[in-house]
């Protein structure tokens, strides 16, 4: 699948520090440690619908991981996927009396463009489901061959994952038994369906039903991929186990990177699947969270449509740390308008306050679990100095700043 054009990120003197994330499955920060080539898989979207400021902000949380490590020293091999056979991009095809493919193309092309205009650094691999599906059947094809797998016996066709035969299940997210029911239910699993061995069995394969697009499958039953298989082939596929940081919303701790890392790991018979899990909290708008089942999204192309610089969009959003729960309100995109707009002032000038404490303060707070809001008051303290005039001004210090904060922060100054 095509991913979308990268943005020139600028060289920065120096060599910036290791990076710190939190791990959801120690719960505590840890220092990551990539070898030459980082590795990061980042769930991608479902495309039925636009790109949202929730979309939006887990998709910045990463590509501040993906530069800071750039910035190190390191090469990245970023990996995401597109879930482009799924029950919600049916169902919205159906509700519209629109093709699934059309739907799914046109709005993956959406979010490439918002992508694009957000300054996402892309993924090498960008990956859709359908085109894993061999790969996928061949991999139920052997768990099933290992009794790791069955079959309901329904006459369905539907395939599970035998979760009792998982080592560790749960070491990812933490949570107790209730707990994993309770979001299992709530976020696409089937914990009352007849004829599975346990309540949390995962589906691998969806045998087909009437008026579905189907596959040939595992043990030649037509049907289609469950979703948590899909994401573990395709990470097996491209950066393999073990890779640095496995990452997503907050609504994926589980069951998803839960259950794509125990269909890895038993396909693998090695742990763990990634190194770190590191999860982007949610945004919310009017004190509810921000959701398509709500009908409260905020879309990141109608914003821009309506010609909100996407440099503010990205601002706004970063003003917030990632793992914080917070609000999209009209006021904090005014002021990161007017924060981008003082900033892009003070780049301008002939000379600024000294540089060398921005590009450290930058890489300072943004390697300490990715503080952008720490990293956004060090430039504004910049812009601050310089805009006031001094005797300290230096007259290569506002491209030095210009570069620092496009490299970092994804945020282009100079508008040509």
């Amino acid at each position: 699948m095509l991913s979308w054009p990268a943005p020139l990120l600028p060289t920065l003197p120096g060599t910036g520090p290791v990076l710190k994330v939190h791990d959801t499955a120690q719960r505590q920060i840890v220092a990551t440690t990539p070898d030459r080539t980082a590795r990061m898989y980042v769930c991608g979207i479902t495309p039925y619908d636009a790109t949202h400021l929730g979309h939006a902000a887990t998709y910045l949380a990463f590509d501040l991981i993906n530069r800071m490590w750039r910035d190190a020293g390191h090469a990245v091999h970023y990996v995401q996927n597109v879930t482009d056979i799924d029950d919600p991009l049916l169902e919205r095809a159906d509700r519209d009396r629109e093709d699934w493919i059309v739907l799914g193309m046109r709005e993956t092309a959406l979010f490439r463009e918002d992508m694009t205009a957000l300054r996402v650094l892309p993924p090498e691999d960008f990956v859709g489901a359908v085109e894993a599906i061999p790969r996928i059947v061949a991999h139920i094809e052997r768990l099933l061959d290992e009794g790791l797998a069955y079959v309901l016996d329904d006459g369905t066709g539907d395939v599970y994952h035998d979760v009792a035969q998982a080592p560790g299940f749960g070491s990812e997210s933490g949570y107790d038994e209730p707990t994993m029911l309770s979001f299992f239910a709530e976020r696409g699993g089937d914990p009352g369906r007849a004829g599975k061995r346990n309540r949390l069995d995962p589906l691998l394969w969806r045998g087909q039903r009437p008026g579905e697009p189907s596959w040939t499958g595992p043990r030649g039953a037509a049907g289609r991929p469950g979703w948590h298989i899909e994401c573990a082939t395709i990470a097996l596929d491209t950066i393999g186990m073990g890779f640095d940081v496995q990452g997503g919303g907050s609504d994926l701790v589980f069951p998803h990177h839960e259950f794509s890392a125990v269909h890895a790991e038993a396909l693998t018979a090695t742990k763990p699947f990634a190194q770190a899990y590191v999860h982007a909290a949610m945004i919310g708008l009017d004190g509810q969270k921000m959701s398509k089942s709500r009908g409260n999204l905020v879309f990141v192309s109608k914003l821009r449509g309506e010609g909100v610089d996407p440099m503010a969009i990205r601002l706004a959003l970063l003003s917030g740390h990632y793992r914080t729960d917070r609000a999209w309100t009209a006021e904090l995109l005014t002021e990161a308008e007017a924060r981008l707009a003082t900033w892009r002032r003070a780049v301008s000038r002939h000379a600024g306050a000294p540089a060398g404490a921005v590009l450290h303060g930058l890489r300072e707070r943004l390697a300490d679990d990715l503080d952008s809001p720490g990293a956004i008051a060090v430039v504004d303290a910049w812009a601050e100095h310089t805009l006031a005039g001094g005797q300290d001004l230096e007259e290569l210090a506002p491209q030095v700043v210009c570069d620092a904060v496009d490299a970092l922060l994804g945020v282009e100054l100079q508008v040509s």
